[in-house]
């Protein structure tokens, strides 16, 4: 797709004639700008707004920009807009340190590589240079606020958005408090962490049978109901009432679907609905029953059995595993930042190129004045720096390469554009299939567990473990989970542990809301039988048995019994050598040894 700057004047002309005489400098505009591709116009004012081109309030762009093209897939692209939605939010606008042009700037750089005209992100710092800059900044910062925010900000034609959070079927909803954007770092999430959706738990009402496909699709693994009603059909509305009470208490466990005949043709001939009322109900994806008549007594009965059949709870629920009978909101990730003139120095005179010097200016202003504030670097320049050079970089200051790019990746702009990036082009170098991590040295393990660690603060990288065609980062993290788990040194253990629970608390929280594993890791075995092995190897850190024992857990959690992790359970007998743990000193306080021990596994495996 085409990449394009549109570029706005928002003092239409009053800048380029009046700037000098009033600031001693020439401003030729005071710039907005926008970034249009596929045909919407993308900007930040009332938090991210996505138009028809051309049909915004600030009406034609003065210039267009070509910015190149970009190669993203729409889905990946709605991916990083919606996790950009964090930082972009209403109360985080200011003229001069937070505005549309740093939005267009971190897309454009995600999309092409390029950075917007200097001229326009110099702007503000330009303007405050001067006095009457200094002296007008808090009048003029409202003036524009009311323009770039007023209710007309709003205006011009939207298109409608493509809900990117519908791939694992949770609908993420962006933070709407701007205080967390002002932090070095921002809030990291699980993109199916949070509550469920606020569509469920009441009744839909499709216009159309593509509507209607769609509702059904997103019910698959659970299940529906169709109530077919018509206008002119008294009893129908006798259970009206009852209908919207079973969608209330059956929340995301079922669809309930309302459907007005009279109005929506189409999907009533498709159901060859002669009566009205009808009901039709789906479970996992097939036809249930069908049944005609206002009876509420049996409309209630077959709605709560449906969806008592279409979510039957899991033996474990049952069980007292409070760790583990709760969703995984936040994944572990590293971000503290390490004196910077020490780790420049152990990169050597390649950290005086261009690129790295870039990426630690970057970090330097991101730790100074926040993310929202920090316009995200020239990636691009820095990924084809990388290629070019990390493999003939000495071994030994590899680790601190990896390290500073670790610490940018606590931005998910950043972890966004390393899970989006062509043939992941870095992160292969970072982690090769022919590398055996189980004997590198201890600071090349850590920085590299932690690295991808803080990719999981990446919507993008999550839902890129998910495409079915992609198996390249499910293999990168097994190999390296997998052979630092078999490391001497106990810290690399831990940290393999925590990449490890990040992995399952993904899935963990698929299972808890009812839907089947999603990273289905390719050779998973391999992980699984070095997971279990550490379990019963671990006699000295409570720490890393902790984190083991997490982990261990939420792959056990809810999950099939008859599945391979449970049969390496058994066959080393885990829960003898968990007994025997809770015996030494060193591990007497550890809660987990009796959950996973004498609860999950001592009850919840196989017969």
């Amino acid at each position: 797709m085409d990449v394009e700057l549109y570029v706005y004047d928002l003092s239409r002309g009053m800048a380029r004639q009046y700037s000098r005489m009033l600031t001693g400098i020439q401003i030729d505009a005071i710039y907005h700008t926008a970034i249009v591709l596929g045909g919407v116009e993308y900007f930040f004012g009332q938090g991210i707004h996505r138009k028809v081109p051309g049909s915004t309030h600030h009406g034609r762009p003065m210039k267009v920009v070509p910015m190149g093209r970009t190669e993203l897939p729409r889905e990946v692209i709605d991916e990083y807009l919606e996790s950009l939605e964090a930082i972009y939010t209403p109360e985080s606008y200011d003229l001069f340190l937070h505005n549309c042009n740093n939005f267009s700037q971190d897309l454009a750089v995600f999309l092409v590589g390029k950075s917007i005209p200097e001229e326009i992100s110099s702007l503000p710092e330009t303007f405050l240079r001067t006095p009457m800059g200094q002296m007008l900044r808090g009048q003029l910062d409202q003036s524009m606020r009311q323009m770039t925010q007023a209710p007309d900000a709003a205006a011009g034609q939207d298109v409608r958005r493509t809900p990117a959070a519908a791939s694992n079927g949770v609908h993420k909803v962006p933070a709407t408090n701007g205080a967390a954007i002002h932090h070095k770092h921002a809030t990291a999430a699980f993109s199916n962490g949070t509550t469920v959706a606020a569509q469920s738990g009441r009744v839909h009402y499709p216009q159309n049978v593509t509507e209607l496909d769609r509702l059904l699709k997103a019910a698959e693994n659970t299940c529906a109901a169709i109530f077919f009603t018509s206008a002119t059909c008294p009893p129908c509305k006798i259970v009206y009432p009852a209908y919207d009470e079973l969608a209330a208490e059956a929340g995301d466990k079922a669809t309930l679907i309302k459907v007005d005949v009279s109005k929506v043709h189409d999907i009533g001939m498709r159901y060859q609905v002669r009566a009205t009322p009808t009901f039709i109900t789906f479970l996992k994806g097939k036809k249930d029953q069908e049944w005609s008549g206002a009876h509420e007594a049996r409309l209630r009965g077959n709605i709560r059995l449906l969806v008592q059949m279409g979510s039957p709870q899991h033996a474990h629920t049952k069980l007292r595993l409070p760790s583990l009978q709760q969703k995984i909101r936040t994944p572990i990730m590293y971000n503290k930042v390490p004196p910077m003139e020490k780790l420049l120095s152990k990169i050597g005179k390649p950290a005086e190129d261009r690129p790295v010097q870039e990426l630690v200016e970057y970090i330097g202003s991101r730790e100074k004045n926040g993310m929202a504030e920090t316009p995200v670097t020239n990636l691009h320049g820095f990924s084809d720096w990388f290629a070019e050079n990390f493999t003939r970089l000495p071994t030994e200051v590899h680790f601190a390469v990896i390290d500073l790019l670790r610490i940018a990746t606590a931005d998910m702009r950043v972890s966004s554009f390393l899970a989006a990036e062509k043939e992941h082009r870095t992160l292969k170098l970072i982690v090769p299939a022919d590398k055996d991590f189980s004997t590198a040295p201890y600071n090349l393990q850590a920085v590299t567990l932690q690295l991808f660690c803080n990719l999981f603060g990446s919507i993008v990288f999550q839902d890129a473990l998910l495409d079915e065609s992609n198996t390249a980062l499910r293999s990168m993290i097994e190999r390296l989970a997998s052979g630092c788990l078999l490391a001497e040194h106990n810290n690399a253990r831990l940290l393999a542990a925590a990449l490890i629970y990040n992995v399952a608390a993904y899935d963990h929280n698929e299972r808890f809301d009812g839907r089947p594993d999603r990273l289905d890791m390719s050779s998973r075995g391999d992980l699984e039988a070095a997971l279990v092995d550490a379990v019963v190897k671990e006699e000295q850190n409570k720490e890393t048995l902790h984190s083991l024992l997490m982990a261990l857990g939420l792959m056990l959690y809810a999950g099939p019994v008859e599945s391979s992790i449970w049969d390496l359970c058994v066959a080393m007998d885990v829960r003898a050598s968990l007994k025997e743990k809770a015996k030494m000193d060193v591990f007497a306080k550890e809660p987990l040894l009796k959950e996973i021990g004498e609860e999950l596994l001592a009850k919840g495996g196989p017969a």
